[in-house]
């Protein structure tokens, strides 16, 4: 079986009174990749808790009747400021005197009845992520060795990660592998300076936009304007002052991440547009031919989906669409690519995994998806999808994988819906 996002699940606890509604709970958040253990007395929550250390512990506080003594065991859990585990309540109510109460006795987070699981979900990742931020990326072009050398030295003790490039005219060998958040580049060079290849790079739409930061001695502003106009996005007076050099660089850098982030995904759910998954499965195309490994590309299509939003409403149908892109997030790997291909279909680009591995992993999110219960403004229901499959080598190149990709889904629509096929030859 294809390995899941993370080796190791995340331990929850799910703790109330009422054995079907904590099953029910229980079996909903499993899907989403969490290790979930039902506790049904308070002996056995505080027991548990000693023993072990969840992630978080959610209560359905509609409890034993005994409002004192309920109480008492909710104020123990989080004894002090001490905080182990983060606590989720779900109540009845919702008024605010309900809330404050939860939050004095430590609640993270409060849900109304009837739960909207995406949101729930949501709430437990925010509350146990710890997230891992990518290192800047930072190329730097500098006819002067030494000095390109100090300058990465500077920027790498920052937990950036850099390339250096100390002959002008080679930078675009390493522009595409390298994809650098910012370009550093010295104004005077030999060959060209670097306003003229600023505006080289300027030209090529994939870099259009990246920010480029000048290095030099030059101090006449005028000259730093014009060369700022010519396609810089800053001008930095050698010498350099480090802790300028790593500020500037560093917030140049993360507002090309925002703007990228924009460009790049889709504002619904977050995954890749349809533009980008393209660019990525071209990309993981070129890198499994390079390493001689298998690859396997899946689309996935929403079955009725045209029907949820005549029925529930589109606010419903892009919940919908929230919870597959969720679900697809928790239970594939962080190297897997994930896009929104447009409308009610997604993409999936599984690197080293053989056709009937991913058959089987994309099947088992097929079940999971489908015994996830909905609601809506009070009402609940449930959704499937149908999925094709085609993979590397037995297709040569993308443009062939989508088509052969689209052609098994076409099938699993035909065949009935809700099932997954494997195109496995040319068609």
């Amino acid at each position: 079986m294809h390995s899941q996002n993370s080796d190791k699940k995340k331990l929850l606890y799910c703790f109330g009174y009422d054995p079907s509604y904590i099953d029910n709970l229980s079996f909903q958040i499993s899907h989403f990749n969490y290790d979930v253990r039902k506790l049904l007395d308070t002996a056995t929550l505080l027991n548990s808790l000693s023993l072990d250390s969840p992630s978080c512990v959610i209560i359905d506080t509609s409890f034993s009747g005994d409002e004192l003594r309920d109480r008492d065991i909710l104020s123990s859990l989080k004894p002090g400021d001490q905080e182990t585990f983060k606590l989720i309540f779900v109540a009845d109510r919702g008024d605010v005197k309900s809330r404050l109460n939860a939050l004095r006795l430590g609640a993270d987070a409060y849900f109304v009845k009837p739960v909207n699981m995406i949101e729930l979900i949501d709430a437990v990742d925010a509350l146990t992520s710890v997230t891992l931020r990518d290192p800047y990326r930072i190329l730097i072009v500098d006819d002067d060795k030494n000095l390109s050398t100090y300058h990465s030295l500077l920027l790498r003790r920052e937990g950036m990660i850099t390339e250096v490039v100390n002959e002008p005219l080679n930078v675009f060998n390493v522009l595409f592998d390298f994809k650098p958040d910012l370009i550093l580049m010295d104004m005077y060079m030999p060959l060209c300076n670097g306003d003229e290849l600023a505006r080289v790079i300027r030209q090529m739409n994939a870099y259009y936009s990246i920010p480029i930061v000048y290095l030099s001695a030059e101090k006449d502003i005028s000259v730093q304007l014009s060369a700022m106009s010519m396609g810089g996005d800053d001008f930095i007076t050698k010498p350099v002052d480090p802790d300028y050099l790593i500020s500037s660089v560093t917030i140049r850098a993360e507002r090309m991440r925002i703007i990228r982030s924009f460009m790049d995904r889709d504002s619904l759910t977050g995954l890749l547009n349809h533009t980008k998954t393209k660019e990525q499965l071209d990309i993981a195309i070129r890198r499994v031919k390079r390493e001689e490994d298998v690859l396997a590309f899946a689309m996935i299509d929403i079955d009725h989906f045209k029907e949820v939003n005549d029925t529930y409403g589109h606010p419903a149908g892009d919940m919908v669409l929230i919870a597959l892109s969720r679900l697809l997030q928790q239970r594939l790997r962080s190297t897997d690519i994930i896009g929104r291909y447009g409308g009610e279909e997604f993409a999936v680009v599984l690197y080293g995994t053989s056709p009937e591995s991913a058959f089987a992993t994309m099947d088992d999110i097929r079940t999971r998806f489908e015994n996830i219960k909905h609601h809506y403004e009070g009402r609940s229901f449930r959704v499937t999808f149908s999925c094709g499959i085609a993979s590397f080598p037995d297709h040569a190149d993308a443009q062939d994988l989508n088509k052969s990709a689209d052609v098994a889904l076409y099938r699993a629509k035909r065949e009935g819906r809700n099932r997954v096929v494997l195109n496995t030859q040319q068609e």
